[in-house]
């Protein structure tokens, strides 16, 4: 029988009436429903589900036409499966997915085999901290892998930087459990870039559409609450739409090369008070005595990797957060990414104070973490470190793009102007995905509005910012 009710008032959803086919929770107080707040992130209960442990299969299917990959002849069926473990897939064969799906001018090293198998091999992104790897790979009669997603089943909603935690609190209060949902993502990672990664044949977009069913598939398997795919393309988003996806954006802040010979050229195109804090800021590390260098590939010794990962734990300590990052995922990364690694470092005399790591893609300068020596204070070397010295690399590289992440309008000051991110969201239960959908129309007009209240403060000259 269909009980009315209304979930309790929340920021994100509202106080929003809907039906459920189950009974509703009974009225709590206040601090009742705090306390299942807590239990729904945490402790709350669970559905049952067995996560693959090894190869499961999740069908055959028939492509329409003739060519398959390369020279390997004509192949009209491909089976589809899950991996418990990257370890699961070649890393040849994977990449291959990976660079067909960006493009080599567009190499995006978070996708990479190395990056994702350091993440589970360092214990990062393993069943114990929450992250299930469940990967699916589509592959054909002659064993050539057409595609590849990166899938985990999750009991919690932390190191996404999507937030639904809003969600999983009104499941809880009508006493449905949102945990274990699957996620399509890159562990920890609020980077832009294909989720489903199919290789570059007449079958692409046949492929394409059978992993996203065999996502929606697997999570009917499982029983979980939903599926996420989170920092997925443009492109992907609005493909998504059409197969039931809710849509949802967000922002970040980004700084764009227009072409600049060098740092200087670059702040011509700022308005004047601008480009004046700028200069001060660059040079008040100088009169600190630090000197900054950008170390890569095997420039960066262990010795290094293990000050970082000190650093790493000193930022995350004075934020209360949790620390997702294992010391060995610092020197697997680091091993496995070579050039592609980035590490921006500031010394006082022989002494390491601060780090900023960042990771090289085909045109993009990927700005990822930052940490220094704990109790120390060096004024606006964090700016240096991870804005200034990143512009500076990029123009330098011949690099399109510097992604900074989320969060910190005191970026756009620093040249740093907000650009949309994406995700979709496959929600199971028709009731409460109506109730999504509506909080996302209103959430939506929201970004919108603040994005372009911040595009008009922006610190470029008229006409130059587009």
């Amino acid at each position: 029988m269909a009980i009315a009710g209304a979930a309790p008032s929340s920021p994100f959803l509202g106080h929003v009436p809907f039906h459920l086919g189950k009974s509703s929770s009974p009225h709590f107080t206040h601090n009742s429903v705090c306390i299942f707040k807590v239990k729904a992130l945490f402790w709350g209960s669970r559905r049952s589900v067995k996560p693959a442990e090894k190869a499961l299969s999740l069908g055959e299917f028939t492509l329409s036409g003739a060519d398959s990959l390369g020279d390997t002849g004509t192949s009209e069926k491909i089976s589809v499966s899950v991996v418990s473990s990257i370890s699961g897939v070649s890393p040849d064969k994977w990449d291959s997915c990976s660079l067909d799906a960006t493009g080599p001018q567009q190499f995006n090293p978070f996708l990479s085999h190395g990056f994702l198998s350091s993440l589970e091999e360092s214990g990062s992104a393993v069943e114990g901290t929450g992250w299930i790897p469940q990967h699916i790979i589509a592959e054909d009669e002659s064993n050539n892998i057409l595609g590849v997603v990166p899938l985990y089943l999750k009991s919690h909603s932390y190191g996404e930087y999507v937030f639904d935690h809003s969600w999983a609190n009104a499941y809880y209060s009508y006493g449905l459990s949102y945990y274990p949902k699957l996620q399509c993502s890159v562990p920890f990672t609020p980077v832009t870039g294909p989720r489903i990664l199919v290789r570059n044949t007449s079958h692409r977009d046949q492929v394409f559409d059978i992993l996203v069913s065999a996502m929606k598939d697997l999570a009917v398997k499982f029983n979980v609450s939903s599926l996420h795919i989170t920092f997925p393309t443009a492109n992907e988003w609005h493909k998504l739409e059409e197969k039931g996806f809710l849509q949802r954006i967000g922002m970040q802040y980004h700084w764009k090369n227009r072409n600049y010979k060098n740092f200087d050229e670059f702040l011509m195109d700022m308005k004047q008070s601008k480009r004046k804090n700028i200069r001060q800021e660059r040079k008040k590390i100088s009169a600190q005595n630090v000197t900054m260098k950008r170390l890569r590939g095997s420039e960066i010794k262990a010795s290094h990797w293990d000050t970082f990962y000190k650093f790493y734990r000193n930022t995350i300590d004075n934020k209360w957060g949790t620390a997702y990052l294992t010391r060995d995922f610092f020197h697997r990364m680091g091993a496995k990414m070579g050039d592609n690694v980035l590490l921006v470092v500031a010394e006082e005399g022989d002494e390491l104070v601060a780090a900023a790591l960042n990771l090289i893609g085909g045109d993009t300068l990927y700005g990822r973490l930052w940490g220094c020596l704990p109790g120390a204070y060096y004024a606006n070397l964090h700016f240096e470190a991870c804005y200034y010295q990143a512009i500076d690399a990029a123009i330098e590289l011949n690099l399109s793009t510097v992604e900074a992440g989320a969060q910190g309008e005191h970026k756009i000051q620093r040249g740093y102007m907000p650009v949309t991110t994406y995700s979709c969201h496959y929600v199971l239960d028709e009731d409460f995905k109506r109730i999504i959908d509506d909080f996302l129309v209103r959430e939506t007009a929201q970004v919108k509005l603040v994005m372009n209240l911040l595009q008009d403060s922006g610190p470029f000259k008229e006409n130059v910012w587009n």
